[in-house]
């Protein structure tokens, strides 16, 4: 009889309270030998690593993936959905979309998420709080999606100059919230975050 493969499927998010950007859900998945650690030396939760060591990471693991040893997805929920849905919901579907894309079969492995995501009710799962720290497959996917999101903003920073994304990658800074008074909010920024703000206007 053939035993189907095993996967450690590890998720986590990026970009929960900004006020502009999507918010970015990573989804890793690993065979169930495979030493995390020992390949992504130093890795720990994405918000304890400096930028340098973030990107060494991603760099590592955009080689596994084309190794076919590691399989990752990131999906980006954007501000328009947060604001539609809000952030909870966002984050599900993020999370929903991911899990089922990297683990088709839930009988073939067991999810991993960090704080108080959860993953599809089909799957095994256990849900870790600072799992980000704890599990390494957790640590992986907030690498993957760290590094995505933060990206993404340098990118957005380009298409709208005035906010100065590259900076704060839409956290609300005193410069980001000065910069929407002074010009407006831009369609990247989640209106629904930004009451306080736009009430003093």
């Amino acid at each position: 009889m053939v035993h189907s493969m095993q996967y450690v499927v590890g998720v986590d998010e990026a970009g929960r309270g900004p006020l502009a950007g999507p918010v970015a859900v990573g989804v890793i998945a690993v065979t169930e030998g495979y030493d995390i650690l020992s390949m992504f030396l130093g890795l720990n939760d994405s918000k304890k690593l400096s930028e340098k060591k973030r990107d060494a990471l991603f760099k590592i693991l955009q080689e596994e993936i084309k190794n076919g040893n590691v399989f990752a997805t990131v999906t980006l929920v954007s501000a328009a959905r947060i604001d539609a849905k809000g952030i909870a919901p966002a984050v599900r579907h993020g999370v929903d979309t991911g899990v089922r894309k990297l683990l088709p079969n839930p009988k073939e492995g067991k999810v991993w998420l960090d704080g108080s995501l959860k993953a599809p009710e089909e799957y095994e799962q256990e849900t870790v709080i600072g799992g980000d720290g704890l599990v390494p497959a957790i640590m992986l996917a907030s690498i993957a999606a760290k590094v995505t999101r933060d990206r993404m903003m340098l990118k957005l920073d380009t298409e709208y100059p005035l906010y100065g994304f590259a900076g704060h990658k839409g956290y609300g800074t005193k410069a980001h919230t000065e910069a929407i008074k002074l010009h407006g909010p831009c369609v990247e920024h989640r209106r629904s975050f930004l009451r306080n703000i736009l009430s003093h206007l």
